[in-house]
């Protein structure tokens, strides 16, 4: 259950006597009625010794015990090593590093998974302190459903000049995206603003007056159900690939989100949108030369891609 802030053992006075007991709670507490009833369907609301349900009702000189679980900053970055994110590369500067799917960047509310920043913290990695403090020296994001290669910065300096390179549009961020269909033309531009979708603040949608959004795209390998793409992304919005891509009529494969068939999904086996960041490249920012760091398609979409390739 986690360490608990508060444990509260009180005696039920006269004047409570046959209340409900969440009624009770908030009377003798100054919880809400919500707050206590929450308690109760907890489990942290005993009433003599015994479990209770928020309508049960309370007698004068019964022992009313309540723990008041700790509450946990969603923000907090907990030291924890996660399984299948791999270093690519390690030096005083940077740290490159492939992240699996179902890994986030960094904490955020609502998130309780696995992050970026708590590995490197539960790995013994020292970052950068700029930036906010859930999310010192990350310079670059990737969806939670997205996986493959990003850099984190390691010293001050580092995380200025990468945090500049990203901003100016001078990395080179090639992804790999495997989508329904056949774009035409087989190569082009996506130039279309993107913003939070009107009706869904979860997902992102084209919007006139969205913020300037750039993807290049090429196809590498078309199959009867669906193509390859090589994608270059001239600008880093929130979901860029998949709302543009979607935009196209031809969402990536499992992106059930963003208007994939999930038919086609559950028969190439994804549970998430074929998308891998593949490349990134951009100027050391200690020796100034030009680095290329790259990682390989993880088992589900390298099968998923199989299973296309093998339907004629």
């Amino acid at each position: 259950m986690g360490s608990y802030s508060d444990h509260r053992t009180v005696l039920v006075p006269e004047g409570l006597a046959g209340e409900r007991v969440d009624a009770a709670m908030a009377r003798m507490f100054g919880f809400s009625r919500t707050k206590a009833a929450d308690l109760i369907a907890q489990g942290h609301v005993q009433v003599d010794s015994a479990s209770v349900g928020k309508s049960d009702r309370v007698h004068a000189g019964s022992m009313l015990d309540v723990t008041i679980p700790a509450e946990v900053d969603p923000l907090e970055v907990v030291p924890e090593i996660v399984e299948g994110i791999k270093i690519i590369h390690d030096d005083d500067a940077i740290v490159v590093i492939d992240k699996p799917v179902g890994v986030a960047v960094h904490p955020s509310p609502g998130w309780s998974g696995p992050t970026v920043v708590g590995h490197l913290a539960g790995a013994g990695f020292r970052i950068s302190t700029s930036g906010a403090r859930e999310r010192e020296g990350i310079v670059q994001r990737l969806d939670v459903g997205t996986s493959g290669v990003m850099v984190i910065a390691k010293s001050e300096h580092s995380y200025s000049v990468l945090k500049n390179a990203f901003r100016h549009r001078t990395v080179d961020k090639t992804y790999h995206a495997l989508v329904q269909g056949h774009p035409d033309p087989l190569s082009g531009t996506v130039d279309a603003p993107i913003g939070r979708h009107p009706k869904h603040d979860y997902k992102f949608a084209v919007m006139a007056d969205g913020r300037h959004s750039v993807t290049h795209y090429e196809t590498l390998e078309a199959h009867r159900f669906a193509s390859l793409l090589e994608i270059h992304l001239e600008t880093g919005r929130t979901h860029q690939i998949r709302v543009h891509m979607s935009a196209l009529k031809h969402p990536c494969v499992g992106d059930i989100t963003y208007g994939a068939d999930p038919t086609l999904a559950r028969r190439v086996g994804l549970e998430r949108q074929w998308l891998h960041a593949l490349k990134l490249g951009f100027e050391h920012p200690d020796s100034g030369d030009y680095v290329e760091y790259e990682s390989t398609y993880p088992d589900d979409l390298a099968r998923a891609l199989e299973v296309i390739r093998d339907e004629h």
